[in-house]
C-alpha cells in the first residue's frame, strides 16, 4: 500500500512529539487522553505573550491547552532555542507540565526572506535540528512582510523552491515537515510544493489569511487536501465564536472531508483583556466545532 502525505504527517507529529515527553509525569495524563482522542489544540507563544520564552509552557497548561507553537528566535533577540541549554529548559518544562510542542515557527523569515538571504536557509537548517530536539513534527516557514513571495517573480520563486529542495532531505531525516504559511492562493501553494517534489514540504494553512484575501476557504481546503500539515485558527480581534468572514463550521467540515487529523493552533487575541478566559472560550469553541 502506498504511503500518503497524511501518513507522513501522522508519523511526524506523533512519534516526535511523544518522544519529547518520554517518561512524562502524571500531569501529562490529560493531554495523553486528548491526543489519543484525536483533537489537539495548541497556541502560538507570541499570542500567549511569551515569544520564545519557556514560561509559555506553564501558561498553556494553566489555560488547558495541549501544546505550544514555539518561536525560534535568532541573533538580535537575546537567548534563543539554538542554545542546547535553552532547549533543555523547554524539554524539562514540557515534561513537567504535560505540554507538547507540535510545531516551531520561524517568523524571523518575514524580515530575513528565504527568497533573497542565503543565511535564511542556514537558519532553517539549524531550526530543523531544534524542532527534532523538541519533538516538534512541523516547522512553520513564514512568508509575510519582506518575506512575501511574489508569484510573478520567477527568480524569487525559483530561489525558494531550490532552497526547499536542498532542505527537504534534512527535514525528512529529522521527521520534521516544512510548512509554508503565506497569503498565496491554494493553486499557487500547490505550484510551489509540487515544484519542490518532497512530501516533507507542505502547507501550513491559516483560515483567516485566506478569508481576508476574499477566497473560498472550504474550497481551498478541499483543493489542498492532504498537503495541509497544520492549521492556524484566528479571528482578528474577536473570539472565534463571533461572526466574521471565516465560516469556521464549514471549514471544520471541509477539513474532516480531507481526513485532516493534525493540530489546531490558536493565533487568537484577547478581546476582553483576560487572556486565560478568552483562550479557554476559544478552546471550547474549537472542541465543539472541529472535534
Amino acid at each position: 500500500m502506498a504511503i500518503t502525505r497524511r501518513d507522513l504527517l501522522q508519523a511526524a507529529v506523533g512519534s516526535t512529539a511523544w518522544m519529547a515527553l518520554a517518561g512524562r509525569p502524571a500531569a501529562a495524563d490529560q493531554q495523553a487522553r486528548q491526543a489519543a482522542e484525536g483533537l489537539r489544540i495548541a497556541m502560538c507563544d507570541w499570542n500567549l505573550g511569551k515569544t520564545g520564552q519557556v514560561e509559555a509552557i506553564r501558561l498553556a497548561r494553566e489555560i488547558g491547552l495541549d501544546g505550544v507553537e514555539v518561536s525560534i528566535n535568532f541573533p538580535g533577540y537575546g537567548k534563543h532555542l539554538r542554545d542546547p541549554a535553552m532547549q533543555q529548559e523547554f524539554i524539562s518544562a514540557m515534561k513537567r507540565e504535560g505540554i507538547l510542542a507540535p510545531s516551531v515557527a520561524l517568523g524571523v523569515l518575514n524580515g530575513v526572506p528565504l527568497k533573497s538571504e542565503p543565511k535564511a536557509a542556514l537558519w532553517v537548517a539549524d531550526a530543523i535540528e531544534v524542532a527534532r530536539a523538541l519533538g516538534a513534527g512541523v516547522m512553520l516557514l513564514a512568508f509575510f512582510g519582506a518575506g512575501e513571495l511574489p508569484m510573478d517573480s520567477a527568480q524569487d520563486v525559483n530561489r525558494v523552491v531550490d532552497a526547499l529542495r536542498e532542505l527537504a532531505p534534512r527535514a525528512e531525516k529529522a521527521k520534521v515537515i516544512l510548512g509554508l504559511e503565506n497569503t498565496l492562493s491554494a493553486p499557487d501553494n500547490l505550484r510551489i510544493v509540487e515544484a519542490v517534489g518532497s512530501p516533507w514540504v507542505m502547507v501550513y494553512y491559516d483560515l483567516k489569511n485566506s478569508a481576508d484575501q476574499g477566497r473560498d476557504v472550504p474550497a481551498e481546503i478541499h483543493l489542498l487536501g492532504d498537503r495541509i500539515c497544520q492549521v492556524h485558527l484566528k479571528n482578528g480581534d474577536k473570539l472565534l465564536s463571533t461572526a466574521s468572514n471565516v465560516d469556521f463550521p464549514a471549514c471544520a467540515e471541509a477539513l474532516r472531508d480531507t481526513g485532516y487529523s493534525g493540530w489546531y493552533v490558536l493565533e487568537t487575541s484577547s478581546p476582553s483583556g483576560d487572556l486565560i478566559a478568552d483562550t479557554r472560550a476559544n478552546v471550547q469553541y474549537v472542541r465543539r466545532h472541529f472535534g
